[in-house]
Order: C-alpha cells, then structure tokens, then sequence
C-alpha cells in the first residue's frame, strides 16, 4: 500500500505536497489557505495580487500616471498590498495549520521591492519564498532580512550551483528546499537553456539526482528537500522517488491539479475547459515577453501568435545581396528590400487582409490586419512595466527605461492577457497557461461526470497516491 509520510518543510512537519504559486491571482488567499489547512505546503502568488477594498470587493489595477516609469511604480505600490492582502486571507484560513509561502518570479517587475514589503507587511505570516523565472541571487538575502525560508526555482544542478556559489552558501540556514521545475513538463515558464533542445525532454531522475549531488558538494544537508515540480500527477507514479536515499528528502509540487477545485479562483468556463483538454493540447512556446519559454493551452489566441509569427520575412533598408525586390510598406509606403519569393509572399499575405507590416528586432517584418496592429501598439504604448525587461514594449527596469532594442510585435502583453483571462476573460482568447499532463483530467476518474473536488479532497487524493 502506498504510503506517504511527513518531513520538515519550513521549520514543521508537513505532507510533502506543494501547491505550485501560479501567477496573477491563479493561486490566491482562498485557494491556498485551504491547501495549508489540509496539511500540505501552500503557496499564493505574490505576481500582482489582487486586492480588496473594506468592503470585499476588487480593486481594479487602474493606472493615472502617464508614463512608463511611473506607472511602474503604480503597478509596485498595487503588488505590495495585494501580496499583503492574499497572505492574510491565506493565513486566517489555513487555522495555523500547513505551511504558508509565497511566489515570485525573479523577472517581474519591481520584484525586490514587492517582495521585501510583502515580507515586512505580512509579518509572520509567510514561512517561506519561492523563487524562479530568472536567476533569484538577492532572494537569500531578502529572505534572511526577514528570517524566512527560501526556495530557488531551477531546471539544472548547474543553475543551483551558481546561485549557491554567488549568493546562497552566505544564508545556508535558511536553505529551505530547492524546487526542480522540469523544464519540459512544467506549466508557465520554464527553465530550457541554449543547450537544451525543447523537443527533446531528458527524464527529470538523473536530473533531480546530478541536483542533489550538487547540493551535497555544497555542504546541503539531505533533509533539505528537492521539490519535484512539472510532470507530477498521482504520486504512485512516483514510488522509486519517496524513500530513495540518491536522492535525499523529496516533495512534489502541484502546479495543474489545483487548478480544478472548489476553492480555485480560475472561472468556471476555465475549469470546464481543462476537462475536455487532448494529449497535445498544451504547446511549448516562446512567444513570451520574458524571452523564457513557456506552456499554454493551444487556444485561439497561442494559435493566432503562432499564423502571426509563420507571416514573417526578412527585409534590409537597401538592396543587398538576394534582397533586390522593392516592397512598399505602411501608410507612406516606405520601400524596403526582400528577396523576389518573399515579396511575392508578402502581396499574399496582403490580399488576404494582412495589410499591416510590423517590423522585429530581427529585421524582419511580420503582417498582420489593421486591428490587430492597432492593438498591438497600443499595448506596447500602455506597458506599465510588469516585467524587468519585456522584450514586447521593450520596457526596462533602469534608468533609461528600455532594453535599447526595438519592441518585438511577435509577442505580447503578459500583464493584460493574465489579468483578464484571471478576472473571468474568454478562454479561448486570453493565454492559458497549464503543465503538459492537464489532459489527464478528462480520462482520470477522480474527475468522472465534471466532479470537482474541494483542495481537502485534492490533497487527501494525493497523500494516497491518487
């Protein structure tokens, strides 16, 4: 029989089940402090909470300021107070029981400071930070400012071993566990390297053991756990992990799974639309303003990035080498150079309603119709900084403002489409993101008839392998 025992996770002892922190407000107060109550390691986004009013109702995030930069620090000031707010509401409802953390992506704007007036704000509250999208080396810091455990978020030995060599070995105490996040498997972004081929994915158990040996050079206790992130569905599947003395004291992290509970915040059309996902359905991309790959649902609005991006040809200023066709672009009809297929190409592509051609970092020109231009250069005209640095406004968090490169019209507003889609938008419309094993909830039994569970009945599940 199946059996799953507790170890120490952030100073008690716990389940071995994480909620995985999904941005937004996909893991929210609500749905993680029911996951703590149940016994297990909880975990709400602190990417651009939401927050309420005395009266319960929603702030809108709503920006007054004019300019990039000062709508940056609107959106800072909004992050604060909502990761304030879902901390409180988690702690009153997980009872005291569980473990509480909270999630940032180390590539979001104003990370730092969300994340040091989280902390300070919430006071107690948090046991523990989760931290990825990037390389986190201050979150050790932060984090023993604060006296809170911490988790790095990595996809490799290597990346840990630089975290710990830079930063980490000065705060080992408060090592809480590192979190592996498949870089295949996962759902948002994931951590690929240049080295890594995204259609090749390498089984995560040679991976997660090359990780703990890193970790023991480094002096890493083994009761310091290895968070399996990106893959994981029912943990008898997982056997030769629990126990395994290669690879030290393990948990799994849930990142799909909560997505379809009583308490998960994601709107009913979104559940609904889980339980009819196909194997497939879920697409490894980089359409990402981060530039870090990720994996969404296969909707309409992933495949419209994908026709948007084919509609593409390279283009020089001059006629240079195969480039010796004049193509007229824009309102004045400005020449530039393509090769003769390619401007054969591209009066298709205009026949079609295509008539807008938007020009990349890359030199190349990608068409798209009127609409969807105007909108995409009124979303680079509204960036309010979400990100460090958004390869599709080409905002960044410096002095100057801008990553120095043109603004990239092949991705999109990260921020608009995550708050929508989170706030009750079209599904079919809005990225959404999911781990590539969401397809199991139509053929898993669990979920027979549309069931769907509360988190207690979701972890309970879990504990007995399910």
């Amino acid at each position: 029989m199946f059996k799953l025992d507790p170890i120490v996770i952030s100073g008690r002892e716990v389940l071995p089940l994480v909620e995985g922190g999904k941005g937004i407000n996909v893991s929210n107060g609500e749905s993680s402090g029911a996951w703590a109550a149940a016994g297990g390691v909880a975990t709400f986004s602190g990417v651009n909470a939401d927050n309420y009013d005395e009266n319960g109702n929603l702030i809108p995030m709503v920006y007054h300021t004019k300019t990039r930069t000062d709508r940056h620090k609107e959106l800072i000031a909004f992050g604060i107070k909502g990761a304030i707010a879902q901390a409180r509401i988690a702690h009153d409802i997980s009872g005291g029981q569980g473990r509480l953390h909270m999630n940032v992506l180390w590539e979001m704007g104003g990370a730092e400071e969300i994340l040091e007036g989280a902390l300070e704000g919430a006071k107690g509250l948090i046991h523990g930070v989760t931290c990825g999208a990037g390389m986190p080396y201050k979150v050790a810091e932060i984090a023993a400012k604060h006296n809170v455990f911490y988790y790095p978020i990595v996809s490799s030995a290597r990346a840990f071993r630089a975290l710990w060599k830079r930063s980490y070995h000065k705060h080992g105490s408060l090592l809480g566990g590192v979190v592996y996040e498949d870089p295949w498997l996962a759902g948002g972004h994931n951590g690929l390297s240049n080295s890594e081929n995204p259609e090749k994915p390498e089984p995560p158990l040679g991976r997660v053991r090359e990780l703990r040996n890193t970790m023991r050079e480094c002096g890493v206790a083994d009761s310091v756990p290895v968070f399996m992130a990106g893959g994981v569905w029912a943990l008898k599947e997982w056997e030769e992990w629990i126990g395994n003395p290669e690879l030290g004291a393990i948990a799994f992290q849930f990142g799909t799974r909560p997505l379809l509970t009583q308490e998960s915040p994601i709107s009913d059309a979104w559940k609904q639309r889980l339980l009819t996902l196909k194997s497939g359905d879920v697409l490894l991309h980089r359409f990402s303003p981060t530039g870090f790959y990720s994996s969404a649902v296969k909707n309409t609005f992933i495949t419209e990035l994908v026709d948007r991006s084919h509609r593409q040809i390279a283009f020089s200023s001059e006629a240079v080498g195969d480039h010796v066709a004049e193509l007229p672009i824009g309102a004045r009809k400005r020449i530039v150079w393509v090769t003769p297929h390619d401007r054969e190409q591209a009066l298709a592509w205009m026949e079609q309603g295509f008539t807008e051609a938007l020009r990349t970092p890359d030199s190349t020109l990608v068409f798209v119709d009127a609409e969807k231009a105007e909108e995409i250069r009124k979303d680079q005209v509204d960036c309010m900084g979400c990100l460090s640095q958004c390869v599709f406004s080409n905002w960044a968090q410096n002095e100057a403002g801008t990553t120095g490169k043109k603004a990239d019209p092949r991705s999109f507003c990260i921020q608009k489409t995550l708050q929508n889609i989170g706030h009750g938008g079209d599904v079919e419309n809005e990225l959404m993101f999911a781990g590539h094993n969401a397809f199991r909830f139509g053929s898993d039994p669990f979920y027979a008839g549309g069931f769907i569970p509360t988190v207690r009945q979701l972890v309970e599940r879990l504990a007995i392998g399910e």
